[in-house]
């Protein structure tokens, strides 16, 4: 059952919501979650990869996947919001497409990694319409066993690139200060309740609503 973002009382802007997780944290399917739960009033920000797709994946809808030669031009020419190289890959986030569904009323939904996130606060600062839309939620596992569990499952990677990921996953976690919310997760249903809690809350701060004239 789809549910709308907006209080019916007050008028409210569009949000900036940037989630982030460990490789195998859940980020994905939360943001899945939420755009089924939000399908008027939420789009998802698709970013570019280097990365070949994995199975299942199409171009255009969960990520553009572009050549090496082509991500280098976008960045020179500063077309980013934010860009990272994980396990030898190359992401970045198009401004343009961030900030074209904000002002189309749109909120709008970023999955990235925590060095990606970063970057996305740091160019906040300078861009006051980003700054008063964003919100960034870490999404962190129970335990790193678990999350160990969830790569093994996924059944993507060999070993020592598990391994890898979860010696990144470390450093990743011990960043969760830097983030406006923290969310432990358990399960797919009990995720996706906090994270419509923190939605709703957004909503109605002062800063991004109004009440109805009278």
């Amino acid at each position: 059952m789809s549910e709308s973002t907006s209080n019916p009382t007050t008028s409210t802007g569009p949000l900036l919501i940037i989630i982030s997780a460990p490789s195998g944290g859940g980020k994905t399917t939360l943001c899945q979650q939420l755009l089924a739960t939000y399908p008027g009033s939420m789009t998802r920000a698709v970013t570019c990869t280097t990365r070949a797709p994995r199975e299942g994946e199409k171009d255009g809808v969960d990520y553009y996947f572009i050549d090496a030669g082509s991500f280098l031009k976008r960045l020179q020419a500063g077309n980013f919001l934010e860009h990272a190289t994980v396990y030898g890959n190359s992401y970045g986030t198009l401004k343009s497409e961030v900030l074209g569904k904000l002002r189309q009323g749109k909120d709008v939904l970023l999955s990235v990694d925590v060095q990606g996130a970063t970057t996305i606060r740091n160019q906040a600062e300078d861009e006051p319409e980003l700054k008063k839309a964003m919100i960034q939620v870490f999404l962190t596992p129970v335990s790193l066993a678990v999350l160990e569990e969830r790569l093994k499952r996924r059944n993507a990677d060999a070993l020592p690139v598990i391994q890898k990921r979860l010696s990144v996953a470390r450093q990743e976690i011990s960043q969760w200060r830097h983030f406006d919310y923290l969310i432990t997760s358990t399960t797919i249903g009990e995720d996706l309740r906090r994270m419509k809690a923190i939605i709703e809350a957004e909503k109605m701060r002062i800063t991004r609503s109004h009440p109805p004239e009278m």
